[in-house]
């Protein structure tokens, strides 16, 4: 590739190329804000000023990739781990429905539970007198 003709300092008649000024960056505001968004930088502090939207994105998303990698550890459970999980499940119910049972007879009344106490001593002593 060639050079241009105007990077030969010889020609002191030709007007040399000169880099635009941006006014975004010569602003006052926009310098302001650059030296305090380096300085935060520096801190290690970041910017928590993201729209709304763009904060329930982001949570959508976290939410979305942490149960597709429940759902992958779910796949990859080996049949004696699904196996040992239906048993403690049978277990689990086994023992809401005792303390159901519990708590009903707990909460009877008087009469309920001296009737139940009188139908175990007869089915007793009829056994006593049969054997």
């Amino acid at each position: 590739m060639a050079e241009p003709d105007y990077i030969d300092e010889d020609n002191p008649e030709l007007i040399r190329p000169q880099k635009l000024i941006n006014p975004v960056k010569s602003s006052r505001n926009h310098q302001d804000l650059h030296r305090e968004l380096r300085m935060n930088q520096k801190r290690g502090l970041a910017p928590q000023n993201k729209p709304e939207l763009q904060k329930v994105m982001e949570r959508r998303k976290r939410d979305q990739v942490i149960k597709q990698k429940e759902e992958e550890a779910q796949k990859k459970k080996s049949d004696l781990e699904i196996e040992l999980l239906k048993r403690q499940q049978k277990l689990e119910q086994l023992e809401l429905e005792k303390q159901k049972i519990q708590e009903e007879q707990e909460n009877a009344p008087e009469f309920v539970k001296v009737k139940g106490n009188l139908r175990r001593t007869t089915q007793d002593s009829s056994e006593a007198q049969n054997s």
